[in-house]
Formats: structure tokens, C-alpha cells, sequence
């Protein structure tokens, strides 16, 4: 039997209230712009569930596209019966013959969300249950690990049925927490920390500091092939501010004291990304820190780098081990481009001991010898932004404004 539609479960949208439906708007969104390549697919959305129609479109493709959606807890092919008990029993039938093969055992799993269908949950499994063992030889009962599970939906306009569940994502839908800007290196942890945003909900943008000569164009070019992998997963183009950083760097190197140079460094790349983040609209920063990972990560390092700005700073991987860290590159398919061998501004210039407990009255003292605010200004005033599209779109990508 082919299915003639997919049922999504929310998730953790269905625990939202009054604010329910802004949430459903957006992952309705989100499901149709990752399901455009399939002009005849219908996307209905109700407060419960989300159906999408198939229309004979090709639902192996579209599975595999509702796998990568953020707010999507779960999803099963689906066929929609009218509420008659006969209707049913010869649906469930059909679909289960379809599946069957001999010697495989099955259960009927009833949701009974409507209280007014004629049968209970109960009278859904024996009626259901009894009529498929008298018109399948073979086929036995295994109520803990059945080759098929009938799961029965009984709800007030319809009953659904199907024999399978595929989880999601789960998280929220992107775009509904805000926008946020994602400070992206070339390095395993940033990526991964867009990605945990975008599950909670957040539009991000990237910014990356850019330093030729001491950085080369496969630098570069490594960041937006990271952005292309965030694009496929977001399902949209994600922009890429690149941030010309040379200038401030070597002006770090030639004014700071040595161990207290990174510190700086952070400091004028947070000036500048809240800088950018004020001018595209957003309400925070993202960074891939993680607590005591480097020297700029520990929570005094933390604390002097942020005097800078009263932006929210985001840090979605600040508790986790980088082990946790690469498995999560891993399967997001992050960490091959992360380890290309191409130098970051950030690795460029690093001091032999740079200070893990710096103090902001020597930071503040050593950063007033000189005035950084022109070189901050010809930076932003430099920015180069991209657009970068899913790598399923296109393999180039195309610079804006």
C-alpha cells in the first residue's frame, strides 16, 4: 500500500500555550521551504498535528528531508481512513499485508484522542487485532518487540493509521527564539555551537575574522563550506560576514603585552561582532567556548572579555567535554572540514603563555595606551557578506549588498 501522507509530532511545541500557534507557523514554514523541490506536496497544520499530503510525490525524498527539521519530534507515513469500524478493519488489512512477511508477529497500538469513536482503545485492539489474525495465516501476536506495530490514531476528523515512527530533531523551530550572530573559526567547536542554536529555535548569521596574509584564501574557503553544512541544516541561505582583521591584529601585537594579547584580541572581535550584530538586527552573540578549554575560556578570561558589550553572549557548549564536542561534528558532518589544515586568525600570533586569569584594570590600562576605535570602524566599514546557500542548492555561492 503507499502512503498517502505523513503525520509529524511537535514535541516540545505542544507544550507551549497561548504562543502555540507562532511556533506551528513556523516549523509550517520551515517544512515547506525544505519540501519546495516537490511542487505537489500540501502542508496542513492544525494545533496537535501537522500532515503533509503527499499527492504522489516521492515520500522516500521527503523523509529524508523531515529528518533534518528542527521542531519535528517524530513523523510516520501515514493513510487516512474515514471513522467507521468496517473502514478500518479493511484499511488496517490492507496496509498490514503490504508489510507482511511470513513468520512476522504484530501488535495494534490505539490512540483514542477523540472519546466519542464508537470503540475504545481497548475495542480498537481486540476488534483490530482478532479481524488480522483471522485474514493473515502465519501471523502471530508479540506485544514487546513485534516485527509490525499498527498504530491506530483516532482523532475527531479522521483515523490515521501506520507502522512506523521516525524521530526528528526535536528542539524548536528555527527562526522562533530570534536571531542571533554565530562567531564562526575554522575550528571543531563553533559549527557545533550554530547547530545547537538553530535547535533552540535561533536564526543565526556568521561572522568570521578574516587576516590575510597570515591567513590564506583555503581559510577561507573552510568557513564557507562550514557555512554551507549549517545552510543544509538550517534548509535556507545563512549570511556570512567576514570581517577583515588584520589591521587590529597586528595593532594588538605591536601595543599589548604579549600574555595579555589574546585577551585583547577577544575583546576587539566581540567590539566588532556586536558591532555587526546591531546593524543586521539581532538580539545576541553565539561562540563555540566551552569553560576552561583554553586560556581565553577560562571563567576569569570569560568575565574580563565580556566588560565589552551588554549583549547576551551565548555559549551552547560552555558544560560540555570535547569529546561530546566531536561526536556531535561528526554527525553533522562538521569535523572533516574543522580539521583541514588551514591557520584561523585565531591561531596566528598566539602567545607562548597567555594569561588564564587576566584582570580587567590591566586590560583596561594597556588598551588605553592606544586608540583602537578607528581600526574597529575600518573593519566593520570593510565587512564582506555573503550568502551562503545549502550545498543541495547550489555549489557556489553568491556575495550581497
Amino acid at each position: 500500500m503507499n502512503y498517502d501522507r505523513i503525520l509529524i509530532r511537535y514535541g516540545e511545541i505542544s507544550t507551549k500555550g497561548r504562543n502555540r500557534n507562532k511556533f506551528v507557523d513556523k516549523l509550517r514554514k520551515s517544512v515547506k521551504i525544505a519540501l519546495a523541490p516537490f511542487p505537489n506536496i500540501k502542508i496542513e497544520a492544525g494545533r496537535d498535528r501537522m500532515y503533509v499530503l503527499l499527492n504522489g510525490e516521492n515520500g522516500i525524498e521527503i523523509i529524508e528531508k523531515l529528518q533534518h527539521i528542527f521542531g519535528i519530534q517524530s513523523f510516520s507515513p501515514a493513510i487516512k481512513v474515514e471513522r467507521d469500524v468496517e473502514a478500518l478493519k479493511h484499511s488496517a488489512l490492507e496496509l498490514v499485508k503490504s508489510l507482511y512477511k511470513e513468520g512476522q508477529t504484530f501488535k495494534v497500538t490505539p490512540r483514542r484522542s477523540d472519546k466519542t469513536f464508537v470503540l475504545n482503545t481497548d475495542g480498537i485492539n481486540r476488534t483490530i487485532g482478532g479481524f488480522l489474525l483471522g485474514n493473515i495465516p502465519g501471523l502471530r501476536v508479540d506485544v514487546r518487540n513485534p516485527d509490525i506495530n499498527l498504530q491506530i490514531e483516532v482523532r475527531s476528523e479522521a483515523i490515521y493509521l501506520s507502522c512506523e515512527n521516525i524521530l526528528g530533531p526535536g528542539g524548536l523551530p528555527v527562526g522562533s527564539s530570534g536571531k542571533a550572530m554565530l562567531m564562526l573559526s575554522g575550528g571543531i567547536d563553533s559549527p557545533v555551537a550554530g547547530f545547537m542554536a538553530m535547535k533552540r529555535g535561533l536564526e543565526i548569521e556568521a561572522i568570521h575574522f578574516f587576516s590575510p596574509p597570515y591567513t590564506s584564501e583555503r581559510a577561507k574557503a573552510k568557513v564557507v563550506d562550514l557555512t554551507k553544512k549549517l545552510a543544509e541544516i538550517y534548509g535556507s541561505s545563512i549570511k556570512l560576514h567576514i570581517v577583515p582583521f588584520t589591521n587590529v591584529q597586528q595593532a594588538i601585537r605591536d601595543q599589548i603585552p604579549e600574555n595579555y594579547s589574546m585577551t585583547t584580541t577577544r575583546r576587539m572581535m566581540l567590539l566588532i561582532a556586536d558591532e555587526i550584530r546591531n546593524k543586521e538586527g539581532a538580539l545576541a552573540i553565539i561562540t563555540g567556548e566551552s569553560i576552561g578549554q583554553v586560556a581565553s575560556q577560562t571563567l576569569e578570561s570569560m568575565f574580563t572579555i565580556n566588560e565589552v558589550t551588554n549583549t547576551p553572549i551565548l555559549r551552547p557548549l560552555i558544560t560540555m567535554d570535547k569529546t561530546d564536542i566531536i561526536k556531535i561534528a561528526q554527525e553533522i558532518d562538521t569535523l572533516e572540514i574543522s580539521n583541514r589544515p588551514y591557520e584561523d586568525c585565531c591561531t596566528i600570533f598566539v602567545p607562548a603563555s597567555p594569561k588564564t586569569k587576566p584582570r580587567r584594570e590591566k586590560v583596561q590600562r594597556y588598551e588605553s595606551y592606544f586608540d583602537f576605535n578607528p581600526l574597529i570602524a575600518e573593519a566593520v566599514q570593510g565587512v564582506e557578506t555573503l550568502s551562503i546557500q545549502p550545498v543541495d542548492q547550489t555549489s557556489e555561492f553568491d556575495s550581497l549588498f
